[in-house]
């Protein structure tokens, strides 16, 4: 194991895919000459060169489409967002086309491409540069959707979605670059799909991904103090989602809290609740809580802006509530 920021784990994926498949290649705004714009590309440039490495305008729907089309002659592109909110410009490329070149194609015409940048709230960016938009993208069939939480997921999901015959959707977030982490020495991939127990637990299942996660762990150690022990899955893929994992939790604690970044209506804590309730509904000893944003676009205040995003405090208040403390 080594210890690799998450900027610094996103830049071995690429490059080791790079090197060994010439089909790869990087594209999107300031990934050259300027590293990256969170220097999650630095040093590719000067290995792989300005055709593999590629700058471009300030233009998500033309650089979009211009990634799609070379994946029908065989070339795999990684574009980069500079934040997934400036992906709504190029989204009739990735819903109207890469989601459905396979099929429209009678198979013919895989797409394998990874869009990927930063999602959610990063500080205090204004409304429009705070926006998580997995569960949209989750909702088109035909996409697949990762959101990784720390530097050894992030290698090891961004290689299989490098390696994946589909367009997979790879969100991270400016406040994770600099986090630190163990990685795994060598070529290694986490399957697509498959949820991480976090931590194991008893009295409750936390379900969560990407940074907000971190709040999930905050709250289990504060409810651990008090006796109340937590079960925390990382979904780490949003589509497809690993249905198994929560079920099996689920059954084991009897009660379930979704903590999720992103607004209360029709989002993947929505889509988790259903599913639970089907499948498991004589397992569960309380009502599922689900923890978002407050339904409103996010608040520029820092005061304002720290009680529109979920904390630990929240997550505690909803473990209690289902445990009926």
């Amino acid at each position: 194991m080594k210890t690799l920021q998450f900027r610094e784990a996103i830049v071995e994926a690429m490059s080791e895919e790079m090197r060994k498949d010439e089909s790869v290649y990087l594209m999107g705004e300031e990934v050259a000459e300027y590293n990256g714009a969170y220097k999650a590309s630095k040093g590719m440039l000067d290995e792989f060169g300005a055709k593999r490495v590629i700058d471009t305008p300030i233009a998500e729907l033309g650089f979009a489409g211009i990634g799609i089309g070379p994946t029908m002659t065989g070339c795999r592109p990684i574009i980069e967002f500079m934040t997934f909110n400036f992906a709504l410009v190029g989204i009739d490329q990735i819903i109207n086309n890469a989601a459905k070149i396979r099929q429209m194609s009678g198979g013919q015409f895989p797409c394998p491409i990874v869009f990927r940048g930063p999602t959610g709230s990063a500080g205090q960016l204004g409304a429009t540069h705070s926006q998580a938009f997995e569960s949209w993208y989750a909702n088109c069939p035909g996409l697949k959707v990762v959101v990784p939480s720390n530097p050894a997921d992030a290698k090891g999901l961004l290689k299989a979605a490098i390696r994946d015959n589909d367009p997979v959707i790879f969100m991270e977030s400016e406040q994770m670059y600099g986090d630190k982490g163990e990685v795994p020495e060598g070529d290694y991939t986490i399957p697509l799909g498959v949820a991480d127990i976090r931590r194991e637990g008893s009295d409750v299942t936390i379900v969560s991904f990407g940074k907000i996660i971190k709040e999930a762990d905050k709250a289990a150690d504060e409810l651990q103090k008090e006796g109340i022990s937590c079960e925390i899955i990382d979904l780490r893929t949003v589509k497809p989602l690993d249905y198994e994992a929560i079920l099996k939790s689920v059954k084991k604690t009897n009660r379930l809290v979704i903590l999720e970044e992103a607004w209360p209506f029709g989002n993947v804590a929505s889509e988790i609740t259903f599913h639970v309730q089907s499948h498991a509904f004589d397992f569960l000893d309380a009502p599922i809580q689900k923890i978002n944003t407050a339904d409103t676009p996010a608040p520029y205040s820092p005061v304002l802006l720290a009680e529109w995003l979920p904390n630990h405090t929240d997550v505690v208040n909803a473990v209690k509530k289902v445990m009926y403390k």
